[in-house]
């Protein structure tokens, strides 16, 4: 039922419904937009107002008591659009003499019109009587008086970006309704809801069509057939891949309730990492378990769901039950994510740890980790003493800026770590020099030798900053040496930019060198300590570090120095 208004047109009073009025007045509003830019405008506008008055007469005194939409849009394709009326001369001299803008406004403003001309008076409902899938695009043709294949062909594009086409027609297809009733198929088509309307959309609905589709129609209805095939094929695929997974939940489920917690067996919590998180924060599982369940049953019910709706055994899902879905399904997303981030963590802590018990070793009796003691062994270092030692070796602060070479290295953070390492090596009786790298975040760690009495240096404490220019040189020359470069020969020329950059490399190492070693015996050892037995002296560094152990035979012992 529509509201019918009394309008004064030209001095004549006409009854017009309500759509019917708005289109006049849009197209008397266009009228006026495009002859108001001319001189003498107002009065053809003036002249088309009167034309129109006499055809209302004529519908009146055919018997019609109220100008319908129908009625509007016959009158306005009589008389013409604005820029119809105009002539090519006329429009060319309008084009010239206005500006662009102007020109973008009018055509905009005719572009404008035209869709509310098409649209005035409908509402837009997917069409069940010309639909190949959902009937979204036959609907949006209906609204706009247009192709569906236009539609189809625009969707079909617009699929190949990335499938923009195909996710707006979902979204569609699940947000608008379709027209089930004979008033919802008169206002999709904008058409007035009267008796006689109505009978003729039943009678409509009864007798089958009796136009032959076209060639086009044919051929995309085949495409889209193939399609919809496909994409119901892929669909079921998926959902045997989550009924399957559903499956193996539910079994690593009732596993994980079955055993006991501390249980190895499979699936238990223990197995998988999680008895502590069971243990300190049980609802992270109970969150994570129902959300999983939800996000796989939703898309199951869906898929089976519609499997038969489109069989014909079950109705469609209505709008309100699908956005319920969705939501649901988002928020389970929301929540398995966050959930199974945490699980994963508290996971990867266990086994981490089940890999470091896996994978202790020992070296001379000493638990250790496999690469210190691998470390100790290739290098032939004896462990004298090892207590409280965080570990033994390290890597990633060599002096020439190397991270992955490993050196003699023990930390710990109350400085009670006791350790003595040492190298025993056979040389010839004669005079030695030994040379090492060192660095210690604090003192009471010493280098030392042991051949005819016992030589010691404790390690300059200058943690991680740099060791100076005194070092500095020292390094230089230690390296000189090590290319067996004479001392005569030997020229340092270090400026200031070189010691600076130095100085950042090598992170506060020492060169401490030991002269005048006399061997007799053919046997020689060295290493570096902390233990006060040893030293005499109580450590009180964190760490301390020791590398480039060098021995160099300098000269031959003197026959009084051999006796």
């Amino acid at each position: 039922m529509k509201k019918n208004i009394t309008i004064n047109l030209c001095g004549r009073l006409f009854q017009i419904d309500e759509d019917a009025y708005e289109l006049l007045q849009q197209y008397i509003e266009s009228l006026r937009s495009y002859f108001g830019r001319q001189e003498g405008g107002d009065e053809i506008v003036d002249d088309i107002e009167a034309r129109i008055a006499e055809l209302f007469d004529e519908l009146r005194q055919q018997g019609i008591e109220a100008i319908t939409i129908d009625h509007v849009k016959d009158i306005i394709t009589r008389i013409g659009k604005p820029e119809e009326m105009a002539g090519e001369d006329e429009k060319t001299t309008t084009e010239k003499g206005s500006s662009w803008e102007d020109t973008a406004r009018t055509a905009a403003q005719d572009i404008y019109d035209n869709v509310r001309a098409r649209t005035a008076g409908k509402k837009l409902f997917r069409n069940p009587k010309d639909k190949m899938l959902a009937g979204v695009l036959s609907g949006l043709a209906t609204y706009t008086n247009t192709d569906p294949v236009i539609w189809r062909l625009l969707t079909v594009l617009l699929s190949c970006f990335y499938g923009i086409g195909l996710l707006a027609y979902i979204v569609l297809a699940i947000v608008l309704p379709e027209a089930k009733t004979p008033e919802q198929l008169l206002q999709m088509e904008g058409k007035e809801v009267t008796p006689q309307n109505l009978a003729g959309v039943v009678v409509d609905n009864d007798e089958p069509s009796a136009s032959r589709p076209s060639l086009l129609r044919n051929l995309f209805s085949f495409l889209l057939k193939i399609l919809f095939g496909f994409s119901v094929g892929i669909a079921m695929i998926v959902c045997l891949f989550l009924c399957l997974g559903f499956l193996f939940a539910l079994v690593v489920l009732v596993s994980a309730l079955t055993f006991p917690v501390t249980s190895d067996m499979p699936f238990s919590l223990q197995a998988m990492g999680l008895a502590e998180l069971y243990q300190t924060n049980p609802l992270v599982l109970i969150l994570f378990t129902i959300a999983l369940f939800m996000l796989l049953l939703i898309p199951i019910y869906a898929i089976i769901h519609m499997v038969l709706s489109l069989s014909g055994k079950t109705e469609r899902m209505g709008i309100g039950q699908r956005i319920t879905w969705a939501i649901l399904w988002v928020a389970a997303l929301c929540c398995v994510v966050p959930c199974g981030i945490t699980m994963a963590q508290y996971s990867e802590n266990f086994n981490r740890r089940e890999y470091e018990e896996r994978n202790v070793h020992y070296y001379q009796d000493v638990e250790m980790s496999e690469v210190d003691a691998d470390f100790l062994r290739k290098g032939g270092w004896d462990l004298i003493k090892a207590e409280k030692c965080d570990h033994y070796t390290w890597s990633g602060r060599y002096p020439n800026g190397n991270r992955q070479i490993r050196y003699l290295d023990t930390y710990n953070d109350a400085c009670e770590a006791v350790l003595q390492v040492e190298r025993k090596q056979t040389v010839e009786p004669g005079i030695y020099r030994l040379d090492c790298l060192a660095r210690a975040e604090g003192v009471g760690a010493y280098v030392y030798v042991e051949a005819d009495g016992t030589h010691m240096k404790e390690i300059p404490a200058f943690g991680d900053r740099p060791a100076g220019l005194f070092n500095l040189l020292q390094l230089a020359l230690v390296d000189s040496l090590r290319e067996d470069v004479s001392l005569q020969n030997l020229h340092l020329q270090i400026d200031t930019a070189d010691v600076r950059n130095h100085s950042e490399m090598i992170d506060g190492w020492s060169v401490l060198t030991f002269e005048n070693i006399i061997v007799r015996d053919g046997s020689i050892a060295y290493g570096m300590s902390s233990d006060p037995d040893f030293t005499g002296h109580p450590c009180r560094s964190k760490w301390f570090s020791a590398t480039d152990f060098t021995l160099t035979r300098t000269g031959d012992l003197s026959k009084s120095k051999k006796k």
